[in-house]
């Protein structure tokens, strides 16, 4: 059996598919199991047990230089790749456009979506389930796998960790002061992808200090090297140096170094996902969005929300942001102590 799975990106929604992945697989042991994933994303299932084939898509590379001859051979290489197999199985998690043609693009003899007309991606399927968005995002991709016959799916994150991405996490603390197995540390993601789901950053600067002065435990930031600049900024609002690793991990190597922290504090983002991934407990930080649909899933974390009236509002721009300045210093420390007595209980 051959099946296809379409989830392009973000970050975050792929790891809200992961469960999903590990289904189909003890659903179809002795399947050929492909992963269609966009580039920003595709190391978080790079080497992974479950799937035979990681198939890139680099679109946004593409949009870029549509009309050099290196764009259309790589777009027919991709092409040629997805269609050397006949699918018996298509499932498009994404549901939109850009996945919706490349679900029509593949010889596939069921292509599964969702029964949407959001950028006419329903159009392109031959079977349809209804998409209900008052369910957790991890739930809503489960419901493929109840469709195609297991009522009650588990929940199985798995994001590989071989060898030589446990020792650069290793290596990476370790230059910093940090033995893993032995100096509890805080991990700290500021960032999201929203303007609007960003906090104060002397909210962090603070955060970063209260918990060096009461709990005696060091902090490390972590983003992507497109965020440096703003950690920085962070960084310079503190009295003390701070442990810095943006731009200095994979998304594997992030999540390994994730499975060695006490708690991650973060704003709604890919990097909170991962963690929740890895076992390890969150405070996050909700604004505009609804952590019912995309908070960190399981037991263990601590959402934060203000509680004013217009959230959520799912707004990418507000000249407020109210919901997410509202969110007090003292709070944020307060769940993170929370969960600290919580683990040394």
């Amino acid at each position: 059996m051959n099946i296809l799975i379409i989830k392009l990106s973000a970050i975050g929604d792929i790891v809200h598919t992961l469960p999903s992945l590990a289904a189909l697989r003890r659903m179809f042991p002795h399947s050929h199991i492909t992963w269609v994933i966009e580039e920003g994303a595709a190391d978080l299932i790079a080497e992974h047990p479950h799937l035979n084939r990681v198939l890139v898509s680099r679109r946004k590379s593409w949009m870029r230089k549509p009309l050099q001859k290196s764009t259309f051979r790589e777009v027919k290489e991709f092409l040629f790749t997805l269609r050397d197999r006949r699918y018996d199985t298509v499932i498009d998690f994404h549901g939109l456009f850009k996945s919706a043609i490349i679900a029509a693009a593949s010889p596939g003899r069921r292509r599964i979506g969702y029964r949407s007309l959001q950028e006419l991606s329903g159009l392109f399927y031959n079977e349809r389930i209804p998409e209900d968005m008052d369910k957790h995002a991890v739930e809503r991709y489960l419901d493929f796998i109840r469709y195609l016959g297991w009522p009650n799916p588990p929940v199985e994150f798995l994001i590989p960790s071989p060898e030589d991405v446990k020792e650069k996490a290793r290596h990476l603390l370790a230059s910093r002061g940090i033995t893993p197995e032995r100096d509890p540390f805080i991990a700290i993601n500021p960032m999201a992808l929203w303007p609007t789901k960003l906090w104060r950053e002397e909210g962090f600067a603070r955060l970063t200090e209260m918990i060096g002065e009461r709990l005696n435990l060091p902090v490390v930031f972590t983003g992507g090297i497109e965020e440096a600049l703003y950690i920085r900024h962070i960084a310079s609002l503190m009295k003390h140096p701070v442990i810095d690793l943006t731009g200095k991990t994979t998304l594997r190597v992030l999540a390994e170094i994730y499975r060695h922290a006490k708690l991650l504090v973060s704003t709604d983002s890919g990097p909170m996902h991962i963690a929740a991934a890895v076992g390890t407990p969150v405070v996050a930080l909700f604004g505009p969005t609804d952590p019912r649909r995309t908070g960190p899933y399981g037991r263990g974390h601590e959402v934060i929300r203000a509680g004013v009236p217009c959230s959520p509002c799912f707004l990418k721009s507000c000249h407020s942001r109210v919901c997410m300045t509202s969110i007090s210093v003292e709070e944020v420390f307060s769940r993170v102590e929370k969960i600290i007595q919580r683990k040394e209980a």
